[in-house]
């Protein structure tokens, strides 16, 4: 996710310690692709959200990020905002007529009219910013240990928090990308092809989610880690994609056949 890290020849982006991977959850389920999308290569994907029809996408790096809206039929970018040089975008999520925007070292969640994109006023937090989600009362927020905290959706002030475990009651670190459904929470897990399920209230987790070998090899060239969930509302199924990708994918996340 963050800083650039040379490892075997291959382009990284590295951020907290890597945590031991988790034993996998009693519900392990893999994917079944639905639909490929095209998906801006360009853009590092730090946040996802589809709503009424229109994908909003949270792009990082220092001079690079930026806010913007997607096609999500084609991928095609219609409008886009561009981050102060100087900030490293994270996560995003909408919350009525607000998009809230964190930011990774920088301490800064930006308020922004859903509508137009622009910038309407900040807030402040400890800690480092990678994750955001809204679960229709509060938000959600990752800051890639095993943490979770819950904000108020206008002050963005901590209401709370809660810590995340594994199958086997140990700390799930490096949680990234978030997505609220259904009273549960879908996490990127970073440096890894999984996604896992949180129940929130507990910090269990609930399901893993194998996405090995999604984005064909051919195709990783440039590319990044996995990173995106956007939840398609009215269905069971997921956009999905990755930072630096040129594909997004819809999917639906089922158990394995025999």
């Amino acid at each position: 996710m963050r800083a650039p890290l040379a490892v075997a020849g291959v382009l990284l982006i590295a951020g907290c310690s890597a945590g031991t991977p988790a034993a996998p959850a009693d519900d392990t389920l893999t994917v079944d692709v639905l639909a490929t999308i095209p998906h801006d290569p360009q853009a590092f994907t730090q946040g996802l959200e589809l709503v009424d029809g229109v994908l909003y996408e949270g792009t990082g790096l220092e001079g690079a990020s930026s806010i913007r809206t997607v096609d999500p039929e084609t991928g095609e970018v219609e409008k886009k905002v561009d981050l102060p040089a100087d900030l490293f975008g994270e996560g995003i999520t909408v919350a009525g007529d607000t998009i809230w925007q964190i930011t990774w070292r920088d301490g800064v969640a930006i308020r922004r009219d859903r509508h137009t994109l622009a910038e309407v006023g900040r807030a402040s937090y400890d800690g480092e910013g990678w994750g955001l989600c809204h679960d229709g009362d509060r938000l959600v927020m990752s800051d890639g240990t095993d943490r979770l905290s819950f904000r108020d959706v206008t002050t963005f002030a901590e209401l709370g928090e809660v810590r995340v475990r594994d199958t086997n009651d140990q700390p799930l670190t490096n949680l990234n990308e978030l997505e609220c459904v259904d009273g549960q929470v879908y996490a990127n897990v970073w440096q890894t092809d999984r996604i896992v399920r949180i129940d929130p209230a507990s910090g269990q987790v609930t399901a893993d989610v194998d996405l090995t070998g999604l984005l064909p090899e051919a195709d990783r060239d440039g590319t990044d880690v996995l990173n995106g969930i956007a939840a398609v509302p009215g269905t069971d199924e997921f956009l999905v994609t990755g930072k630096l990708w040129p594909t997004m994918f819809r999917v639906r996340f089922v158990t394995p056949g025999p």
